[in-house]
């Protein structure tokens, strides 16, 4: 095993305390292979050697009884549902089940094949079957999904389920999706993005609070306008300098989802947070689609059935991570700050879509006014399926 590799499996356990447990996770991994060591650590099972034996030989079995193997690939460790409900070990055991055993999921978690846009773009390619990865690192392969982006356009958790759970969604958006290569499993909620400021810095309620401060943004063209337009200075700096980014005033401010910002380790160097509620932070599992339309109907459906299961179980657990995040973000001393009516309304008065700074991107991403009025009528018409909102 190589030191690269060593290290990818090192990340899966980000977050555990005890040297120890990382240690004895590479050992296992070695041994018994990735996915068994990562089943083997969520379940609190790495120093039974009984228990990983139990594990390694369901695993084996399983696969060996399998007709079809599905990668599912992340950036993020298993663990990570307590605060980031991406539910990767649910969906991997719903699909295996809802198929009857015909699929077996092979787990990637952790970066160990990659992460941001190199997830979309092995999906795409046929490398790997499927990954979870966020919508914003989804639009360079299949744009029309950008338009989630649109400030306050379905900033709210409900508003985005209501719109991407929609019969306009599946009929207008789902081709244009599909004629990229990829076939939508289901849409992640996590929270909408939030205003994060680092340490030594001041609350921002209002945009008049964002005036001179250096907003970390990713490439997103959206996000560099919107921040320009209620008041900060976007600053764009890759995801992996984020962090020292932050730390060294590079950057004075970013905009995950809370979950997110303790997930990659921010509770230590952040003072404030709002939510401002004007972008979703959602996630996609994209599969790649000439691998899914190969597979047997009755294959099929219980995939869909599986991603159908799993979308529900993490509507359910939003509220519980984000209350987790938000504990131990407060326990190292950042502090939390919800908006009223009339302060939000401010935000979007400034950034909001319906200016006409955004004819542009509504006129791109959408083609038509016809189509985006539908899209728009979607996100505000309450559907079958509920989520809490922050």
């Amino acid at each position: 095993m190589d030191n690269s590799t060593k290290q990818l499996l090192a990340n899966s356990l980000q977050g555990t305390p005890v040297a120890a447990e990382r240690r004895q996770f590479l050992r296992v991994a070695q041994a018994s292979g990735f996915t068994v060591a990562a089943l083997a650590a969520t379940g609190g099972t790495l120093f039974s050697p009984a228990a990983v034996a139990q594990t390694r030989n369901e695993e084996a079995d399983r696969e060996k009884a399998a007709k079809h193997v599905m990668t599912i690939a992340s950036a993020y460790q298993l663990g990570a549902s307590r605060s980031y409900p991406i539910l990767q070990r649910d969906f991997k055991e719903n699909i295996q089940n809802a198929t009857r055993g015909k699929v077996y999921v092979r787990l990637a978690p952790a970066g160990q094949l990659g992460a941001g846009g190199a997830l979309p773009q092995k999906v795409q390619e046929g490398t790997i079957q499927a990954a979870q990865h966020s919508l914003s690192n989804f639009a360079p392969f299949a744009p029309v999904v950008d338009i989630i982006n649109l400030p306050y356009f379905c900033g709210s958790n409900q508003r985005f389920v209501n719109l991407v759970n929609s019969d306009a969604w599946t009929k207008e958006v789902h081709p244009k999706v599909e004629a990229k290569g990829f076939k939508p499993l289901f849409y992640v909620v996590i929270d909408p993005r939030v205003v994060a400021i680092r340490k030594g810095g001041k609350k921002v309620i209002l945009p008049s609070d964002l005036a001179g401060v250096k907003f970390r943004v990713p490439g997103s063209k959206m996000l560099q306008q919107y921040y320009r337009m209620v008041g900060a200075n976007p600053t764009p700096v890759a995801w992996g300098e984020t962090p020292s980014a932050i730390k060294q005033g590079v950057a004075d401010a970013l905009d995950p989802a809370a979950g997110a910002l303790y997930v990659f380790g921010f509770k230590d160097i952040l003072s404030h947070i709002t939510f401002t509620r004007a972008v979703p932070d959602s996630q996609v599992y994209s599969c790649n689609l000439a691998w899914f339309n190969g597979l047997p109907k009755d294959v099929q459906e219980g995939i869909m059935f599986a991603a159908e299961i799993t979308a529900q179980m993490n509507l359910a657990k939003v509220p519980s991570a984000r209350n987790y995040a938000i504990a131990e973000l407060a326990a190292a001393g950042v502090q939390f700050h919800s908006l009223s009516s009339a302060q939000l309304a401010e935000w979007e008065k400034a950034g909001g879509y319906k200016r006409d700074e955004w004819n542009e991107f509504r006129n791109e991403l959408t083609g038509t006014t016809e189509l985006f009025t539908k899209l728009e009528t979607a996100a505000n018409t309450m559907g079958r399926l509920y989520v809490h909102d922050a």
